[in-house]
């Protein structure tokens, strides 16, 4: 069965690569208008926007730990398609770093800029879109979050911190927004073969992950990106507040 988002308008931050830049194009080939977001790379972005299928599309600059950059964004998408009806929280950042071999102050700088981008930045934007939302009658919320908030991030504590942090949002907005025919899914995959996790698979180490899956390979964009379409579906709104682990078996949770 085709799943159709004609009519729709979607947000996807950080869509100028990997998963994001998949969603994209997915969602405009089953017929939403795309926001194409980004933080520095305009024309990584442009190439994606060029790329997608239909016609509507946007591409829209801002850094997702700025509060400031975060509303003027959510302020000219709504202004440009009018409202929002899909919005996917995909952009974030993970850096490894010696936690016991830095300084106070480079902790809490490296802490402070994770958090920021991956946890504060995609509550703000959520909470501007929720009114627009409430106000249109309803919409759908997708936060890709990771299985390191479950397993744990022993070389990128904040990283696994933020992405739990970031279930527990779902979470409560789900509960909070059901009256509002709102509905939030959050979705949380293991290693992806993308541009952000390319800098962590040279060497054995990329076997090494890949052999942390009983299929024995990372998961590509693009089969991430259909399960994001799948939730963002009409009629899986009972499936509001779930938490989906898409890790090829890597990490089992009871």
């Amino acid at each position: 069965m085709e799943t159709r988002f004609d009519s729709k308008s979607v947000l996807i931050t950080g869509a100028s690569r990997g998963i994001g830049r998949a969603a994209a194009r997915l969602f405009a080939s089953a017929g939403a208008r795309v926001a194409v977001h980004y933080h520095s790379n305009r024309s990584a972005a442009e190439t994606v926007l060029d790329s997608l299928e239909g016609s509507g599309h946007v591409a829209v600059q801002a850094d997702m730990g700025n509060a400031g950059q975060v509303q003027r964004m959510a302020e000219h998408i709504l202004s440009v398609f009018g409202g929002i009806d899909i919005l996917v929280n995909n952009a974030g950042i993970f850096e490894e770093i010696e936690m016991t071999g830095i300084s106070t102050d480079e902790f809490l700088d490296y802490w402070d800029r994770t958090l920021r981008v991956n946890l504060t930045g995609p509550a703000i934007l959520s909470n501007l879109m929720v009114r627009e939302m409430i106000r249109s009658g309803g919409g759908k919320i997708v936060n890709v979050t990771s299985r390191g908030a479950f397993r744990g991030e022993p070389d990128a504590w904040a990283y696994g911190a933020s992405k739990a942090g970031l279930n527990s949002l779902g979470q409560s907005m789900a509960r909070a927004l059901a009256k509002h025919n709102i509905q939030v899914f959050t979705l949380a995959p293991g290693y992806v073969d993308t541009d952000m996790s390319a800098p962590y698979l040279e060497g054995d180490r990329r076997a090494a992950i890949e052999a942390q899956s009983p299929m024995n390979r990372m998961a590509q964009p693009e089969e991430i990106a259909r399960a994001i379409l799948m939730l963002s579906a009409d009629g899986m709104e009972y499936m509001t507040g779930c938490i989906v682990d898409m890790n090829g078996a890597s990490y089992l949770r009871m």
